[in-house]
């Protein structure tokens, strides 16, 4: 379907931070923009703030005067609903009510023509109920930006029952148009971002809860050795701890209460003391200028002066290439068909987690003392490897581990034995969650990888990054580690079976 016309008029409703944002880009692509806010002053001051932005973009020599001008001169205020009337495409950008989304639209589509498309903003709201209020609800659907909206390419197309495909298709291609990265969507909780997103926050809490670590070492192993911009922690601590936990029981409420969205008492306790992040100085770290803890790095240990590769290196080939090119003494072993472990001096062994603990796979399997490594997304040129020694393993023996990676120029973290450890367990999580999304039609597989990139700045997307780990070793993992909590949490999607035993993959 063909975007909107340049010449078509674009309103939006709200004049907020999403609003100013939305008017800026859709002006930016040459639209007529038709800003409206029902609260006195909120147009003027979105309008002082984007002259402040487009002054600021031509400072940095990003924007020529001219283009700049021409931006701001696009954007038409307006004192009243009926001032949007020749709008061919209204997006609401207010407050997340749906009684009052409803009562904006039924306003709106009184006004408009009878072929304005109407746009929905709301991250959590269904599209199908705001839709229901309407004489027709086929117009409407969702178009889900992520905040800043000048800089984040993301955008949700969300259709409801209702919604016709023709719509969707076009208010698609006109975010295109604007330089976005849209994805189709299904009016389902959360959508795409917020439903996917969920193991990120919720196992880095479950593994606070169980003293794996402290919050600034987990920020650090999945900044580090996950490649994320930011760690869960800190990242909550931006978005406001009221908002994330409002999000995360929006969606449990929503599911009907599935143990997978199960929200965190920390959590809970943060937002009930009012320590809420970076907006009120203090979450789970001070933002008062005090110094931020620094993460748990161990101390220098000697390295093993002898290395055996048994098995099957995996994802894990990029430690073997690195044990090759390095002083230390490196033998192959002879079980190649094994998942890789490494024996260091013959004394003890080391190998990457599959969702049990490091003491329950030793008693189990009778292996030699045990030092788990969590998954690490370019071992090549990460600064830092979690590790998680069994209980029956001495200091001694853990420090031979610690002074291998360290021979590699790695810092070392070591954390508590939990089961499955941070970034392999959230990165499954993510992966089995994006899975569900797609088995239930939310979305395709490429929107939802495209979504946690572009939506959330993922290092990767996590269908793809569940090809990478292999699918056999990703469904293996989430049995185990269902098998450690017998929690229905940890259920295994049933695209990942599906696509396991169909030799498939889930790209």
């Amino acid at each position: 379907m063909p975007a909107l016309q340049k010449t078509d008029p674009v309103a939006v409703v709200g004049a907020g931070t999403m609003g100013t944002g939305i008017a800026q880009i859709a002006a930016a692509a040459g639209h007529p923009v038709l800003l409206y806010d029902a609260q006195s002053g909120a147009v003027d001051r979105s309008i002082a703030s984007l002259k402040k932005i487009v002054e600021r973009l031509v400072e940095k020599a990003k924007m020529t005067p001219g283009v700049g001008s021409a931006l701001l001169g696009r954007i038409k205020p307006c004192g009243e609903l009926s001032d949007l009337g020749s709008a061919k495409l209204v997006i609401e950008a207010i407050v997340e009510s749906l009684d009052i989304k409803r009562e904006l639209f039924a306003g709106v589509e009184a006004l408009v023509s009878a072929d304005t498309i109407l746009a929905t903003n709301t991250s959590s709201i269904s599209i199908t109920a705001i839709g229901a209020g309407l004489e027709r609800p086929e117009r409407l659907v969702g178009m889900h930006f992520f905040n800043p909206v000048p800089l984040m390419a993301l955008v949700e197309i969300i259709s409801g029952l209702a919604t016709d495909r023709k719509v969707a298709a076009t208010v698609h291609t006109t975010a295109a148009d604007w330089g976005k990265s849209p994805v189709y969507a299904r009016s389902t909780p959360g959508f795409i971002v917020n439903r996917v997103a969920r193991p990120f926050y919720a196992e880095a809490l479950r593994l606070l809860q169980e003293g794996a670590a402290a919050p600034e070492t987990l920020d650090a192993l999945m900044r580090e050795a996950g490649g994320f911009r930011m760690g869960p922690f800190e990242l909550m601590d931006l978005i406001g701890h009221d908002v994330n936990f409002a999000v995360t029981r929006s969606v449990f409420e929503a599911y009907y209460y599935d143990p997978r969205f199960t929200p965190s008492l920390l959590q809970q306790e943060l937002v009930e003391a009012g320590y809420l992040g970076r907006k009120t100085g203090r979450g789970f770290f001070r933002y008062d200028g005090s110094e931020r803890p620094a993460p748990h790095t161990a101390g220098e240990a000697d390295a093993p002066a002898r290395v055996i590769v048994h098995g099957d290196p995996g994802p894990m080939l990029p430690l073997v290439e690195a044990l090759a090119a390095s002083n230390i003494d490196v033998r192959q072993g002879a079980d190649d068909d094994a998942e890789m472990w490494l024996e260091l001096d013959g004394v003890v062994a080391v190998a990457l987690t599959e969702g049990r603990s490091a003491t329950e796979r030793m008693a189990v399997d009778a292996t030699k003392p045990l030092v788990l490594i969590d998954l690490v997304r370019d071992f090549a040129a990460t600064p830092r490897v979690g590790l998680a020694p069994a209980d029956q393993t001495t200091s001694e023996q853990r420090d031979l581990a610690v002074g291998l990676f360290q021979a590699l120029g790695k810092s070392v973290s070591v954390i508590d034995d939990v089961p499955g450890m941070l970034v392999m367990r959230t990165v499954c999580m993510l992966a089995n969650e994006a899975a569900d999304a797609v088995n239930q039609g939310v979305c395709d597989a490429a929107s939802v990888d495209t979504a946690m990139c572009k939506g959330v700045n993922y290092p990767l997307g996590p269908l793809e990054w569940a090809d990478q780990i292999g699918l056999a070793r990703v469904v293996g993992f989430l049995g185990n580690l269902h098998a450690s909590y017998g929690e229905d949490r940890y259920r295994v999607s049933p695209l990942l079976r599906r696509k396991l035993y169909g030799g498939n993959s889930l790209r």
